[in-house]
């Protein structure tokens, strides 16, 4: 339920200049209106002349620090609070507070209490930490079963890994292969909490997902950010280029569509679980494996198993001769779905080596092999 944004800043304030504050984000922009910066970080520091309100602001260009107290850390508040930001994020020892301001000049909140921290090992007990509050009314919306938390928890530390701690605003985010997009949900409301204007887009081929999350995020008051279309993964119109793609557990050829919209989209960020992988077990099938490797392929379940390592070590190779850093790690623990398997890439425009092209183009040659991808991205 939307609150006036006067008595919601208000509280804000109160919090930024109370001693239990730990720290405080604001960031983006309200319609109509720019900052006069970007992003501004509020945190108290401890100096040789006591505590201070250290107040980090960044114009885009660079960073300005300064350390107040006083009358004058009150006055350096108000002056921020009276910037058109678009969003706020504050925590305390004891709470977290968010605060999106809507189109229509309203502010949409989330509180929630403080995650504690873990505490000491009591046998093999150790409280969990979870990157999104349990309390979050998405769990609400979308259920909250230990099974989807856990994968919720997972997907968010290794987007975490992957983005920097300073992230930009806007932060734009496309989920391709959505499906019921709670896990869309899930990122937009963590980043969010981060302090970033996030605007997400997902895409699903069935016009009642769309119909569907919409909805959802109408529930969940985030219906100006959070859009979805109903396309295919390879013609889907979006507003803006992407800095992020996700695309989770998009089966079989979807994942190499939606990789080679993120190639050339030349997005910052890339992360893909791959689902099923039938395109180069076919293909594997029809070629006779290269000496001395005939067993490996002989039997079906083998030759399922090691294609679904071929498919994503090519994918991960052309993805690096396309200028990306990637990472291959584990998405999820096994027990919960034995489509656990991450690819992570970042975008450095680095030009391959000759070596890496030598290496790719044996690996498919070996194995008579042409990955979708390589035919997507060309």
């Amino acid at each position: 339920m939307p609150e006036p944004l006067e008595t919601v800043l208000a509280e804000v304030r109160e919090l930024l200049l109370a001693p239990g504050l730990t720290r405080a984000v604001a960031a983006g922009r309200r319609r109509g209106h720019a900052p006069s910066v970007a992003r501004a970080q509020v945190r108290p520091v401890t100096l040789k002349h006591g505590r201070k309100l250290q107040i980090v602001t960044d114009d885009g260009a660079r960073p300005y620090t300064r350390n107040v107290d006083g009358d004058e850390a009150a006055a350096a508040v108000d002056a921020l609070l009276a910037e058109p930001f678009g969003n706020w994020h504050v925590e305390t020892g004891s709470s977290t507070v968010q605060v999106r301001v809507t189109k229509k000049g309203d502010a949409q909140v989330h509180r929630s209490a403080a995650v504690a921290a873990p505490r000491a090992l009591e046998g093999h007990d150790r409280a969990k930490q979870w990157l999104l509050d349990p309390g979050d009314p998405l769990f609400s919306v979308i259920g909250g079963t230990a099974a989807k938390r856990r994968q919720i928890d997972a997907f968010l530390r290794a987007l975490a890994a992957t983005l920097p701690d300073d992230l930009p605003s806007p932060l734009r985010v496309v989920d391709l292969g959505c499906g019921n997009a709670y896990l869309t949900f899930a990122a937009y409301r963590y980043l969010s909490g981060r302090g970033a204007h996030v605007q997400v887009v997902g895409v699903d081929v069935r016009e009642d997902q769309r119909v569907r999350n919409s909805a959802v995020a109408a529930e969940l008051g985030c219906s100006e950010d959070v859009t979805f279309v109903a396309g295919t993964i390879e013609e889907a119109e979006l507003p803006f280029a992407p800095d992020l793609v996700l695309a989770l557990h998009a089966c079989d050829t979807a994942t190499d569509q939606a990789l080679a919209r993120a190639v050339g989209w030349e997005a910052r960020w890339v992360l893909a679980a791959p689902c099923c992988h039938h395109d180069i077990a076919a293909q594997l099938k029809g070629n006779p494996a290269p000496s001395p490797y005939a067993e490996v392929t002989r039997h079906a379940i083998l030759r399922e198993r090691f294609a679904d390592v071929l498919t994503d070590s090519l994918r991960a190779a052309l993805l690096r001769l396309h200028g990306y850093r990637v990472d291959v790690v584990e998405f999820i623990d096994s027990a919960h779905t034995p489509r656990n398997l991450m690819l992570r890439a970042r975008r450095t425009g680095a030009t391959p080596t000759d070596d890496q092209r030598a290496e790719y183009d044996s690996l498919t040659g070996q194995w008579g092999v042409t990955p979708a991808l390589a035919s997507l991205i060309n």
